[in-house]
């Protein structure tokens, strides 16, 4: 099973409305399966400011946490995500990671 596919198994927990788990690790210098984005709209998510959604979605992770390098999370309640519609793109990387040589 691919890091992605474990990604999103693991947010099944949060019973989003909408997934999206994008691999992004092509943007970026530090290998394969090594960058993720995810949009994650869930009624979970309502009442909770930006701190402690990302805290309920690194905790639906689990030891996931630690086998790669980067997530970038998008956490919206339904009715945001009804406003919105849509997740900001990712940055362009500009490298400079202190485990680059």
């Amino acid at each position: 099973m691919s890091m992605r596919d474990r990604i999103l198994a693991a947010f099944a927990a949060l019973e989003p409305q909408h997934l999206e788990v994008l691999d992004e690790s092509h943007m970026h210098s530090r290998g394969l399966e090594t960058h993720y984005k995810a949009v994650i709209v869930s009624p979970v998510f309502a009442g909770l400011n930006a701190v402690k959604r990302h805290q309920k979605a690194y905790g639906s992770l689990g030891e996931l946490m630690g086998q790669f390098h980067a997530l970038a999370l998008h956490t919206y309640t339904p009715e945001e995500w009804a406003a919105q519609g849509a997740a900001p793109d990712s940055p362009t990387c500009k490298g400079g990671s202190k485990h680059d040589h």
